[in-house]
């Protein structure tokens, strides 16, 4: 495989983004082969010399069998010449046709495959991603990671170094992804972060199908000089993202856009109006397209080292998902964020709305610090596990703040902020003096004895529990450290006894344990 210097990793990336990536095939159109694929380290591969397929022209974009009104819709569309239809699409199936489309659903799609060789090291399999190709991709992957550390493939991206990376590249490279989220949205949420960069499905096998052949659908909706603009952009997948939060039953309005029912980390099918979106698809303009929403951290309070065992708050930085783990004792943490990198694609003037989309509306303060909402600085206390929605029964450990840029036409897919917070541990926080802000009292450590949830990935869990003591003046002086019979008296930060290192144990990933070995000893 042919390499891509570090130095011409973006410029390669933008000129995939925008179909230029120059090269004859050197397989029959549709199929990929290795030697096809150019190596940018550390994101992937650039399939810079991939022939994308043409779709049969003899095929209708929707099977003439099809009687539900999105079919109606689009099959009018066609017949005007109003329908971009799948010219410059390509569907990437990643589970080994575990779970595939109806083949009358969409029958002009044309349909990725893989060479004997990349199938044979797995590169048709699992996360989409590692592979960009010079088109626009719909895929699926209807599989998830049953033993070890369990969890979706989308958890998997979010708690794996590189994969939110990776995520945004597909995101602004036109390819979207549908995975389910298989026993991590069921009595609890287990996601540590919520992301515009995939759609993922409530259920397991075969969820993501009707998905599928909506955005599908959609897509093919698309007018004809608006798909080739979003392709240019780079903005088909945020403008599918927008459709299908807006088209869902309930979201009528602007204000029902910013809540929490149109934005959640996991997409029920029942919420799921085909007809509305692409009805919503085949009436964008290209001048009135939305732009993707960027968002940097200025300044916050979350650290790099905020525990016992040395581990960072930074879950991932990205232009539209920021994601923090809550390790620390305080109770409130702050972030100023700005989202005065968004340019609008035709040039137009923007606003912003930011939003709580989950999370205590009593203990989440978002305060815009500009007329337009370019920068907000966002305060958070302490939350604990909580149900997800009022009257819902599934509980989260999360809070999702939401960024949106309104044009003048449409607002935009949201850039998203979130915040995980460590529940297994059982905290409890008391007024300061005088009434002061409140400040940690005790905290319990042991999820293992509590039978509690814990993601091994993110957390870790230690068989103590901490009494936090302070001054007349409120300043912490020690704590007491309970585990078992024993009772050890200790400094501030609770690294010493009487002068002397602290002796404990806690369970950390078996990948992280070289990094915390002064930490980590026998009981």
């Amino acid at each position: 495989m042919k390499r891509l210097s570090l130095r011409s990793t973006l410029h390669a990336i933008c000129l995939c983004c925008l179909g230029l990536m120059p090269g004859a095939a050197q397989a029959e159109p549709g199929v990929l082969t290795e030697d096809q694929l150019l190596a940018v380290p550390p994101l992937g591969w650039l399939a810079s010399r991939f022939d994308m397929p043409a779709p049969n022209p003899a095929l209708p974009l929707v099977s003439v069998t099809d009687a539900s009104p999105e079919a109606a819709i689009l099959r009018q569309l066609e017949a005007a010449g109003r329908a971009a239809g799948y010219a410059g699409v390509i569907y990437d199936n990643r589970d080994r046709g575990h779970s595939l489309p109806d083949p009358e659903s969409m029958p002009a799609l044309p349909v990725l495959t893989y060479g004997t060789t990349l199938i044979k090291k797995g590169a048709d399999f699992g996360l989409g991603g590692e592979i960009i190709l010079p088109g626009i991709v719909l895929g699926n992957s209807s599989t998830a990671i049953t033993r070890g550390n369990a969890r979706s493939q989308p958890r998997l991206a979010m708690t794996t170094p590189g994969w939110a990376q990776r995520s945004f590249m597909t995101y602004v490279n036109n390819h979207l992804y549908i995975y389910p989220e298989h026993k991590d949205h069921d009595a609890e949420d287990h996601f540590p972060a919520n992301w515009p960069y995939m759609v993922i499905i409530q259920g397991s096998s075969h969820s993501d199908r009707p998905f599928l052949r909506a955005l599908g659908l959609t897509l093919a909706a698309l007018p004809p000089e608006t798909q080739a603009f979003l392709r240019e952009k780079g903005l088909v997948a945020p403008t599918l993202q927008m459709i299908l939060r807006r088209s869902q039953k309930g979201i009528y309005t602007r204000d029902s856009y910013m809540t929490g029912k149109a934005h959640p980390v996991v997409f029920d099918k029942k919420q799921l109006v085909p007809e509305r979106m692409v009805s919503l698809a085949s009436a964008l303009m290209p001048d009135s397209v939305p732009p993707m929403v960027r968002i940097a951290v200025q300044e916050e309070s979350f650290a790099d080292n905020a525990d016992f065992a040395g581990l960072s708050e930074r879950l991932h930085d990205t232009p539209s998902s920021i994601a923090r783990v809550w390790r620390s004792e305080a109770y409130t943490q702050t972030l100023t964020v700005s989202a005065e990198q968004t340019t609008d694609p035709n040039g137009r003037p923007l606003s912003f709305t930011w939003a709580v989309l989950s999370g205590d509306l009593a203990r989440v303060r978002v305060i815009p610090l500009d007329p337009s909402g370019t920068r907000a600085r966002i305060e958070i206390d302490w939350h604990d596990k909580r149900p997800q929605n009022v009257g819902s029964q599934r509980l989260t450990s999360r809070v999702d703040i939401g960024v949106f840029a309104w044009n003048g036409v449409h607002d935009s897919a949201p850039g998203l902020i979130s915040i995980a917070f460590p529940t297994h541990q059982l905290r409890s926080y008391a007024p300061g003096p005088q009434g002061g802000a409140p400040r940690l009292a005790a905290i319990g450590y042991d999820a293992d004895a509590a039978n509690v949830y814990y993601d091994p990935l993110l957390f870790w869990s230690a068989p103590w529990a901490d009494k936090l003591i302070y001054d007349e003046s409120g300043t912490l002086i020690g704590r007491d450290r309970v585990r078992a019979d024993e009772t050890l008296h200790m400094d501030a930060p609770g690294r010493q006894v009487d002068g002397n290192p602290v002796r404990y144990q806690m369970d950390i990933p078996k990948k992280s344990r070289q990094r915390y070995l002064e930490m980590i000893v026998d009981k």
